[in-house]
């Protein structure tokens, strides 16, 4: 089927949250899409009510199960593997696409051919509602990914199919899970592809407890292992390299913070409404 968005999704363990996710996407001005779901092994029910989506609207839903989890990063390239539209959004299973955001980034891309990627900033919301909001830079460089990373915000994106092709998708390396989004961003600018923030938030991230207790000390010091690798793609110079020590003192900090501390600065380190 051909269309002009892909939407991927992979679900792992979200059976509570998936039907907003997808009502959500359901709920677009945009019609044009697909939506791509791949299921990683969940032991809950996400895979079933996923497969009831599926059954109701097989037009438009495509289900894909891997027998084992596998992570986030083979889970989106099984997905891009099947992918037809000329643009493949992201999107998660626990958040919120709001009504317009297909539309506009849609819109942007048509009218902007020099960008490969554009994004949006997030809402954050936990079970007492909305908290605060990400702001992005509107037109980020190489420069930006050392203070900045990552320089646009993974689940709300939208990408040209070809620039995804063009970089071989997400790397599948266990030591890049929960980073793989931002690997990405460095592959993509190293082949020469840029990518635009627009500056209202079109997305809504379900940042709570749940989500804070997956920032592992461990998954961490794979950002750091990110950065690292992202610094040599860039081929910055040896004295740069001092950023990705300061990037493990950040991480290290952060991972054996306790998790309702780790909460309480978060918030705060956060533009609020």
């Amino acid at each position: 089927m051909m269309v002009k968005v892909s939407i991927i999704m992979g679900v792992y363990n979200c059976a509570t949250t998936l039907p907003e996710a997808i009502d959500s996407i359901f709920a677009q001005t945009y019609s044009d899409w697909q939506l791509i779901l791949c299921d990683d092994g969940s032991k809950d029910g996400t895979y079933v009510v996923a497969k009831a989506y599926r059954e109701r609207l097989p037009d438009k839903i495509i289900l894909l199960k891997n027998e084992e989890n596998m992570g986030l990063n083979h889970t989106l390239n099984r997905c891009l593997q099947v992918a037809t539209g000329e643009y493949v959004a992201r999107m998660d299973g626990d958040d919120v696409s709001l009504p317009t955001r297909l539309e506009k980034e849609v819109a942007f891309l048509d009218a902007h051919p020099e960008y490969a990627i554009v994004s949006t900033p997030m809402i954050f919301f936990d079970e007492s509602g909305d908290w605060g909001r990400s702001y992005a830079i509107e037109k980020p460089t190489k420069r930006d990914f050392i203070k900045h990373s990552p320089v646009h915000c993974h689940a709300p994106c939208m990408i040209r199919r070809k620039a995804y092709l063009a970089v071989d998708g997400y790397t599948e390396n266990r030591q890049m899970l929960r980073f793989e989004d931002v690997n990405l961003w460095y592959k993509l600018y190293a082949k020469g592809y840029v990518g635009y923030n627009l500056d209202e938030p079109l997305y809504k991230m379900r940042d709570d407890h749940a989500a804070a207790n997956r920032r592992s000390l461990k998954s961490r010091m794979n950002g750091v292992y990110v950065t690292y690798v992202g610094f040599k793609l860039f081929q910055f110079p040896w004295y740069m390299y001092g950023y990705v020590v300061i990037d493990f003192l950040k991480h290290f900090i952060k991972g054996i913070m306790p998790g309702r501390l780790y909460m309480k600065f978060h918030k705060k380190s956060e533009r609020k409404w």
